[in-house]
């Protein structure tokens, strides 16, 4: 079946299928010729999205022309989001498009491990201590194995933990690791260095440089009009997520990689003495002066006109003994030959998603734009069979012809990411394929394979199922295909808290991914809870009609925190899955199926006061969770703070980040100050160093450092126990910093004005005590609180003492 087609899926190019197909124009097709005649590889190496240094990454895939590839240890699952709510898994998943998306303006590609991104680190012992060295290292030498480059450059440095983030450091160390396992080694591995590691520009001038190599890689590409720093730039500027955006520059500027494997170059040549033209390899002396004739004399207003020499090139490559090269190159070809046609050929899907064993239309384009000889000789979906069709394709004249009730194959997956479809662990991910740990998505999850004549020579191109429709806004707009359960539920309300022994509703939205779909959904609960009613059967009418369900859940007369799930069986299938859907307009609509599960917490809570005012920041669901325990939460438009319109709440609560991105409150924070004064409780969650839009952030002076505790399970004491904080109206013991997850709290202040009371003390080991993580001022006749506790991330997991504390935070001196 598909597996046939594996190994083409994720080689194929990195620009992501749900976006429009690309249509090089000459300059493009000029590059990749370019590309095509440099036989060298260059391999970048660090831990995170956005840890890539795009300047050489942009320098070396178009200043050399060299394949240029990012090996992100992880997803960035750990981080934080500026533009959403996404987290963890969901996050990793934008932060993977966005990579694409940067090596889409870059030129490189993209590779990454197993390796979860579990949060700040400190040093890679404990980084090793939670991932699974051996599986990480392993992919690593995947990597390399695979992409055999001739050049590795780390991002960081491998001689000195605990400077920086531990998955930094160990991102380096492991390269190093796979550099001494490999039995074809790189020709050179390179540090990544600058002023920055040196600590300052004055220390980085008195330096040994003996072992660095400079060089100015901020050329100019007349081809593109820019700079290499200004493509660069755009390539940043792609983590949007992370709020990256990045302003190019132009002129000179020096890069400086020391040397750490191999011999340092005598010129800013990096593949010097290397070989990178085609008598790199046997039998590749005739392709070379082949293609380096027509890259000398390349015609740019007709690109059409190499196509022969092209097949010539291409059926030499074809009789290569070196298959890795053969499989490189034959790749590359194969687009400029498709580029210089004008060989147009799209599979288009009559809706965006299907079900296993349904029909569905596809309606094929093919067109050639060109006077070379050209034949659609057969097309074959998913490998279920080649459908001959034969026909010439003549110059811009369009071939058009539908596929009509095309089954499904009940063989094919269900659409997900990959890496998500086993469970995984807190330091890793399982995947079982290990042809396809490496990469970052699955490319071709649903390929047609068109098999094309041109100039008497047969090629395959592979195309990928997608939907396509007319957006009034943004016109032409392609979707990924999915192929999905008939029907999937979601959990309206992840965690429900019982604060007593009354029973609570509980509402499960159904969707139909197919007309006419029935059967029972269930709750599958612990026994010591009570559901009402046991099943409930469904029938929904129409595809993607949603239908909304109510069970009915009875607690436990004592405290229980247990995971529930839904249970939805239908006539063909029996699951618990829920479908999410990411979409942003800057990368590809993800879809994962995760199970369909939520927390019930019997929780011995009392909350004081009922009226919450949220201000949101960069994307946190705290306000929806607190609706949980009985709260009131109305969210307050920035531009709308004001002494009147605060006045009736109880306590105002600010978002994660709100001071690095509300630019109101560069203004507004007097009158949360004044709120303050007036007696309200104001609550601000946690701020970064960088980008702060005021200094201002308390009525009195706070300092915002790094400080953090990163592990969930570190010793909590409490520096003042008789705070009303930690008594009223709910009594705080350890036992409410126990089942944390990720970390407990982030960028603590270090320095506070005496009018703050410090409340809680805990440490990462072999670190001094902070006092940071929760500080409470009074403030005229109300209290202002400043937290870096991840509330942020405890509540939407149903973590009790969370819950509590909050609740203690907003009921003071009610």
């Amino acid at each position: 079946m598909i597996k046939k087609y594996l190994l083409l899926l994720f080689i194929s190019s990195t620009i992501s299928y749900a976006q429009a197909p690309k249509k090089p124009n000459t300059a493009e097709i000029y590059e990749a010729v370019q590309k095509l005649n440099f036989l060298g590889k260059v391999l970048y190496v660090a831990a995170h999205p956005d840890d890539e240094n795009t300047r050489l990454i942009t320098y070396f895939s178009n200043h050399y022309h060299a394949e240029t590839a990012y090996l992100s240890l992880t997803r960035g699952d750990g981080g934080q989001n500026l533009i959403g709510p996404e987290l963890r898994e969901k996050l990793g998943a934008i932060r993977t498009q966005e990579l694409l998306a940067a090596r889409n303006i870059d030129g490189g590609n993209q590779f990454f491990t197993r390796a979860n991104d579990f949060g700040y680190s400190k040093e890679p012992n404990e980084t090793f201590s939670i991932w699974n060295k051996e599986q990480v290292l392993e992919d690593v030498i995947q990597v390399m194995e695979t992409f055999q480059p001739d050049i590795v450059i780390n991002r960081f440095n491998h001689r000195t933990p605990g400077t920086t983030h531990g998955h930094h450091t160990a991102s380096a160390m492991l390269s190093l690791e796979a550099y001494e396992k490999l039995n074809n080694k790189p020709s050179r591995v390179f540090f990544n260095t600058s002023w920055w590691f040196y600590g300052s520009e004055k220390a980085f001038e008195r330096a040994d440089k003996s072992k660095l190599l400079s060089f100015n890689a901020n050329v100019y590409y007349p081809l593109k009009g820019k700079s290499n720093h200004e493509i660069a730039a755009l390539s940043r500027s792609q983590h949007k997520c992370q709020g990256f955006g990045s302003t190019g520059s132009r002129g000179s500027e020096t890069e400086y990689l020391e040397i750490l494997k191999g011999s340092l170059p005598n010129s800013a040549n990096l593949f010097e003495g290397i070989d990178t033209s085609w008598n790199r390899i046997k039998g590749g002396e005739a392709i070379g002066k082949i293609l380096n004739e027509i890259e000398k004399n390349f015609n740019f207003t007709n690109p059409s006109s190499h196509i022969p020499k092209l097949i010539e090139a291409y059926a030499l490559i074809q009789n290569l003994d070196n298959s890795y090269w053969k499989k490189s190159k034959s790749k590359q070809i194969s687009k400029i030959i498709e580029a210089c046609s004008g060989l147009y050929l799209e599979a288009i899907t009559s809706s965006e998603n299907g079900t296993k064993n349904e029909a569905i239309s596809i309606f094929f384009e093919a067109i050639n734009r060109s006077n070379n000889n050209i034949k659609l000789l057969s097309y074959n979906i998913l490998n279920e069979g080649v459908q001959n069709k034969s026909e010439t394709l003549s110059n811009n004249e369009t071939i058009k012809f539908e596929e009509k009730k095309f089954i499904i194959p009940n063989t094919v997956e269900y659409s997900n990411l990959f890496w998500l479809k086993e469970k995984p662990t807190v330091g890793m991910y399982q995947v079982s394929n290990k042809a396809i740990r490496i990469y970052p998505e699955e490319k071709l999850q649903f390929p047609v394979v068109f098999s094309v004549e041109i100039e008497g020579h047969k090629i395959d191109f592979i195309k990928n199922l997608v939907f396509k429709k007319n957006d009034p806004e943004k016109g032409e707009t392609y979707i990924p295909f999915s192929v999905l359960p008939e029907v999937t539920s979601e959990i309206v309300n992840k965690v429900s808290i019982f604060n007593t022994n009354n029973p609570k509703e509980i509402q499960v939205k159904l969707k139909s991914n197919k007309a006419n779909s029935s059967g029972i959904a269930k709750l599958l609960v612990d026994s010591n809870w009570k559901v009402e009613p046991n099943e409930i059967p469904f029938l929904i009418e129409r595809e993607n009609e949603e239908k909304t369900i109510t069970f009915k859940i009875f607690p436990p007369s004592n405290e229980s925190n247990t995971d529930f799930s839904v249970e939805i069986q239908t006539n063909t299938e029996k699951h618990q899955l829920e479908c999410v859907e990411i979409k942003y307009d800057h990368i590809p609509k993800q879809t994962i199926l995760q199970p369909s599960e939520g927390k019930l917490v019997r929780l011995d809570i009392q909350t004081k006061g009922k009226n919450i005012g949220y201000i949101i920041g960069a994307g946190d669901e705290v306000g929806k969770y607190l609706e949980n325990i009985g709260y009131t939460i109305t969210y307050i438009n920035p531009s709308e703070i004001s002494i009147e319109n605060l006045t009736n709440y109880d306590a105002i609560i600010l978002g994660i980040r709100a001071f690095n991105t509300i630019e109101e409150l560069k203004f507004k924070n007097k009158d949360l100050f004044q709120y303050v004064e007036n007696g309200g409780n104001l609550i601000v969650q946690y701020n970064t160093t960088s980008g702060l839009l005021t200094e201002e952030v308390a009525p009195y002076d706070l300092k915002i450092s790094r400080d953090r505790v990163t592990n969930e399970n570190a010793k909590v004491s409490f520096v003042n126990p008789k705070h009303p904080v930690l008594n009223t109206p709910n009594k705080i013991t350890s036992k409410d910093f126990e089942n944390w997850v990720q970390e407990q709290g982030l960028y603590y202040p270090s320095k506070w004005n005496r009018a703050f009371t410090p409340i809680l003390s805990s440490a990462d080991s072999g670190e001094k005590q902070k006092e940071g993580a929760l500080l409470i001022a009074k403030h005229g006749k109300g209290n202002y609180i400043y937290t870096g506790l991840s509330f942020f991330r405890e509540l939407p997991v149903g973590v009790s003492g969370a819950y509590r504390l909050l609740a203690n935070l907003i009921s003071l001196d009610k």
